[in-house]
């Protein structure tokens, strides 16, 4: 904790989130075009860079920020943070499918990879509220589902590449579907030069996720809105800005696997906030302390994530407002869930 921010009041810790939000959003942009020429010189794909290098690299503002606030034991503001990122994540996916006029994203986007990693998601955001639900036990106060989660996680990420690999399913291509292969101007730096650039940034966003937490636990305690409300509305909104940023960048680019990978990619990683919150957490198991509004959001960002599925399967090329009809539910179900949680924090 910035203890500075305890005496200062609560416009400089607003400005400091503020700061935090450009920082993140300037650094995410060129972010996205490291990634997707280390993408093609490493020949590891953009669904596959988009779930490890962007997904990761994107996510560690939040993650830096969950596990300082699960160490100052304030569960609900990791939970939320990590939970309502996901969450937003997704809702960001229609934005970047305005940003592609032509014809709906998920359309264009069509991979086994992206459908794999959607997947994933659900079965790691599963286990986590079935950690809510499973016995209190704790070895040197870490849950066991914690060890589950990442687990879950690598051998996922395995899967998703042999999948790839020895794929048993193929999209059919149509003339908007868009391969993912590599750019023709992929060479022009250094794959080390790539490497540390991306190294530098990474670091960037954690340190300004180290901010974030100080200037929204100040928040929360000089407002009415609950740890739970900030960690969904501000936190996981400005943490999960490289997200929003590099998926409309990745989509103007036209890679649009990368741009989808991005997301859902991210949202996978973002699952172990939880299980790096609950080894940061001192006084017991971090599921045990979840909030009914936390716990929403684990619903919500699964049921958004299966929308997100059956739009990829279906693929529709256009709908209402030019994007198609699952971007529409998936604003729909994120702001009925903002709604919630703003009741919920105005009434407790």
């Amino acid at each position: 904790m910035l203890p500075n921010l305890q005496t200062a009041g609560l416009p400089v810790s607003v400005g400091l989130l503020l700061v935090c939000a450009v920082v993140i959003g300037i650094v995410g942009t060129r972010l996205t075009r490291v990634v997707d020429e280390l993408a093609d010189r490493t020949g590891i794909g953009e669904a596959m860079a988009g779930a490890i290098l962007l997904g990761m690299a994107t996510s560690l503002s939040g993650i830096v920020l969950s596990v300082t606030a699960a160490w100052e034991a304030k569960p609900e503001l990791a939970m939320s943070n990590a939970l309502g990122g996901i969450a937003v994540q997704t809702l960001f996916l229609t934005v970047a499918d305005l940003a592609l006029r032509r014809v709906n994203l998920e359309h264009a986007s069509a991979s086994i990879g992206n459908l794999m990693q959607g997947t994933l998601v659900l079965c790691l955001l599963a286990l986590i509220m079935v950690g809510a639900f499973a016995p209190n036990v704790t070895l040197w106060s870490i849950h066991p589902v914690t060890p589950l989660l990442l687990v879950g996680y690598l051998y996922g990420l395995r899967v998703i590449a042999k999948g790839q690999r020895e794929a048993m399913w193929l999209p059919t291509l149509t003339r908007e579907t868009r391969e993912d292969a590599p750019a023709k101007q992929a060479k022009t730096r250094t794959l080390t030069s790539l490497w540390v650039q991306f190294m530098i940034m990474a670091a960037i966003l954690g340190f300004s996720g180290w901010l974030l937490e100080a200037s929204a636990s100040e928040i929360a305690s000089r407002t009415w809105l609950s740890e739970a409300a900030v960690g969904v509305l501000m936190t996981a909104v400005v943490t999960s800005l490289p997200e929003l940023v590099t998926s409309v960048a990745a989509v103007r680019r036209g890679a649009l696997t990368l741009a989808v990978g991005g997301i859902i990619g991210g949202n996978a990683f973002d699952t172990l906030f939880v299980a790096a919150s609950d080894v940061a957490y001192r006084e017991g198991s971090i599921y045990h302390h979840a909030s009914s509004s936390v716990l929403l959001w684990v619903a919500l960002s699964i049921l958004m994530t299966a929308v997100l599925l059956m739009g990829l399967l279906r693929r529709e090329k256009h709908g209402l407002g030019r994007i198609g009809f699952e971007s529409v539910t998936l604003i729909g179900l994120y702001f009925a869930g903002v709604a919630m949680v703003l009741t919920r924090s105005e009434l407790g």
